[in-house]
């Protein structure tokens, strides 16, 4: 058996099948894919660069985005960052992630430029080849030859927001991103015939691995489009004549805004499946999509610790249960108690896996490493439990994460920021409960005695240290934080002291 490593990944399928289409340039074949990987890993070679290195990529979604994680990853470590991070987002991920190189687009005006040039990390702009299919690029002129990764090495590292301000570094390996692609691509029974059009950032485990890499396993193929729209969604649909596209509920929600005004192009897609995750989504919603497109509508559950996938809803004859994330489907998954007793089918619990997709561990974090995993069993911090068909219904979350729209925002972050603020004395956030997004973020703030501060003040000074999606919605100025009975703050009790959550 040959080495289950991302370049392995797609190293059976037909040479002729279409690997990469987009709205800008032409198809890449699988065959072109594979000369692209192998001349991006002996320009790195060729330049220093080694298995064990990481690579920073700050680009746009899009062909290039798509390319440059399947060439970076299947040589070295592809740690891709959102290209909306702001200037200090950037300078604690560099520095704590300490990439040898970062991939930008030529001439780009990102601010991560100026900070890798402040921290002395080589930046490589993509050099797009005149004419060429979608994807392809080069970053050095010197060639050499390589060696390949082993099933150990790090291929891709991203963070997750923890309980404590300081997010996660999680290190993937080879093995963990081949057996997740293999994994999911194996639930939604995805052949070289299947097209899906990737709507998903691919800085987010969901659309690297569950759009990109399932579909390379599979020898399909993906429409690497620039980013989410809803208006265009449809019409670019038609015509890439896709089979299936996975999203979070918040897309879900829109598209179907836009399907119902549409019905005849929505119905004259003829989808194979509709796949949702990363957020719990709505039965309501569940059914109209059901019922707009004409498909099944296969809701997944999955996380970056899990290589992304963890169970996932069967595709017909068996059956699909709104409100629930299906059976498991790659890592063994349990119940268990606190106590580290593995709990009998019916009980609530706190939900752990194990399995070859499952991470070993977070980097440089012995503390988080004890309370995360307990006999060989990761934690996933979700409350849980399986009914008597052994599907697992996710009732709640043990950890104070707040899930917007699939973005994990540590509340912990968010109020150091807002503490830095000259005349914020406390800031205190949380989520409550929001339609569309699932949860959304808002802020208990008391001021400094004998300042002023306006709720714009407080948008004002976020927008400019958070990423958008971490700006809390609602602001709330209290003269004291409402506490539990102990004493103690109660981030999951807030929302309903100040009426956002019935």
């Amino acid at each position: 058996m040959s080495k289950r490593i991302v370049r392995n990944i797609f190293e059976n399928v037909n040479d002729e099948n279409i690997a990469l289409t987009s709205e800008i340039s032409t198809k890449l074949s699988y065959k072109d894919l594979k000369l692209f990987i192998d001349k991006i890993s002996k320009q790195l070679a060729g330049n220093g660069l080694s298995n064990k290195d990481r690579a920073a990529i700050v680009l746009p979604n899009g062909p290039y985005m798509a390319s440059s994680f399947l060439a970076i990853s299947s040589y070295m470590s592809a740690a891709p960052l959102n290209p909306s991070y702001k200037s200090e987002e950037y300078e604690f991920y560099l520095k704590d992630l300490n990439p040898k190189i970062v991939l930008v687009e030529k001439n780009s005006e990102n601010p991560v430029v100026d900070v890798a040039k402040k921290l002395k990390i080589e930046l490589c702009e993509i050099n797009p080849e005149k004419d060429g299919p979608s994807g392809i690029f080069n970053i050095y002129e010197k060639e050499s030859e390589y060696s390949l990764p082993d099933e150990s090495d790090e291929a891709l590292v991203l963070h997750t927001s923890g309980t404590t301000s300081r997010p996660k570094i999680v290190p993937l390996t080879n093995k963990n991103i081949f057996s997740s692609a293999e994994n999911i691509s194996k639930s939604l029974n995805l052949s070289e015939n299947d097209h899906c059009l990737n709507i998903m950032p691919l800085f987010h485990i969901h659309g690297l691995i569950a759009i990109l890499a399932s579909s390379m396993k599979a020898g399909a193929s993906v429409c690497a489009s620039n980013g989410f729209n809803a208006i265009k969604f449809l019409d670019l649909a038609k015509s890439e004549k896709i089979t299936w596209y996975s999203g979070v509920p918040t897309m879900h929600q829109t598209i179907l805004l836009r399907a119902h005004r549409n019905l005849e192009i929505a119905k004259g897609l003829k989808l194979r499946l509709i796949r949702s995750s990363s957020a719990s989504l709505p039965p309501a919603v569940f059914n109209d999509l059901n019922d707009v497109f004409s498909c099944p509508v296969i809701e997944a559950y999955g996380m970056t610790e899990a290589t992304h996938q963890m169970t996932s809803n069967p595709l017909p004859p068996k059956q699909q249960k709104a409100g629930f994330v299906g059976l498991p489907a790659g890592p063994e998954v349990c119940i268990m108690n606190e106590n580290g007793e593995v709990l009998k089918q019916g009980d609530e619990g706190e939900v752990c896996i194990k399995g070859e997709n499952v991470t070993l561990g977070y980097d440089n974090n012995e503390e988080a490493n004890k309370t995360s995993f307990t006999n060989g069993w990761f934690r996933t911090g979700d409350q849980g439990y399986f009914d008597k068909e052994g599907y697992l219904k996710i009732s709640g979350r043990l950890k104070e994460i707040i899930n917007k729209g699939g973005e994990k925002i540590s509340p912990l972050e968010v109020d150091n920021v807002l503490m830095d603020h000259p005349f914020i004395d406390q800031a205190v956030c949380f989520g409550y409960d929001d339609k569309m997004l699932g949860e959304n973020i808002a802020s208990a703030i008391i001021i400094k005695s004998g300042e002023t501060c306006s709720e714009n003040d407080v948008l004002q000074y976020a927008q400019e240290k958070l990423a958008k999606f971490k700006i809390p919605k609602k602001i709330f100025f209290v003269e004291e934080i409402p506490k539990g009975a102990t004493g103690k703050l109660q981030r999951n009790v807030l929302a309903k002291k100040f009426g956002l959550n019935n």
